[in-house]
């Protein structure tokens, strides 16, 4: 198997490590794992990609690169320049921290991944909580090197075929907890946290300029009974299918009958 491994929090990030690890060991022996991270942290980029300049690409090493990009672009330099042929699965992460309920529509980790099922390639965004319980680990990605290639094996075991035009790809939350402690693995939704949106703070460097720091919600606070943040917070790895259809499906024929009575 031929597996290509990108991430959002940069080339040298703790996390790549351990995506890495578990390329190696779903490859198999004679398998490839191929690395084509962001050269600087890209968290936040969603699935940006830089359409309007180049990205410059960066080999460090054998089957590893860089690229001046965002996730997204390194799964496009992967597939369509670095690697010899199409990978047979992309890992996007381990993430650090979390990218459950609302962070999903902001992550790069996600873009990986969204980006790998547009190109038609099973494609998995991997992420790990952190919290209390995790700080006093000597290894806060222990949860997702642990799992991590048993929760990667079930899903491709369990991967439908998708007639679908916008394939599923797959969101991988590891709980913020020691991997001892980690109670299973559910399926579940995408959750939203309850009143946690991102936010700004005003700071005035010293020349007098003025400038806005995007702030985060709090993370420790947990989604809707059974869906994703939810699940990690009680100790589960949440797995959760996305599809880049963001259409309101159970919408529309609410809003065509409303629509069409309103007349022509």
């Amino acid at each position: 198997m031929r597996i290509l491994i990108t991430n959002d929090d940069g080339i040298n990030a703790p996390g790549l490590e351990v995506a890495e690890a578990i390329g190696a060991e779903i490859a198999g022996e004679g398998g490839e794992v191929w690395t084509v991270a962001p050269a600087f942290e890209q968290s936040g980029v969603g699935h940006c990609i830089s359409y309007v300049h180049p990205t410059m690409v960066s080999e460090l090493g054998e089957r590893r690169w860089a690229a001046e990009g965002s996730p997204a672009d390194c799964v496009l330099a992967g597939i369509h320049d670095i690697l010899p042929d199409r990978p047979d699965l992309i890992l996007s992460g381990v993430n650090r921290g979390n990218n459950a309920a609302e962070n999903v529509v902001y992550s790069g980790t996600i873009g990986g991944a969204m980006e790998g099922a547009l190109q038609g390639i099973p494609s998995i965004a991997l992420s790990q909580f952190l919290g209390p319980a995790t700080r006093e680990l000597d290894n806060p990605f222990e949860g997702a090197a642990q799992w991590g290639a048993r929760v990667v094996r079930a899903i491709l075991d369990a991967r439908p075929d998708n007639p679908n035009a916008y394939s599923l790809f797959y969101n991988v939350n590891f709980p913020p907890c020691a991997a001892s402690d980690v109670a299973g693995i559910r399926v579940c939704p995408q959750g939203r946290r309850p009143d946690i949106t991102f936010t700004t703070e005003r700071h005035h460097a010293p020349s007098g300029r003025r400038f806005t720091w995007i702030r985060g919600g709090a993370q420790q606070v947990a989604s809707a009974d059974g869906t994703d943040a939810a699940l990690n917070l009680e100790g589960y790895v949440s797995v959760t299918p996305l599809r880049a259809d963001l259409t309101a499906h159970d919408t529309l024929a609410s809003l065509r009958d409303a629509i069409d009575s309103s007349g022509p």
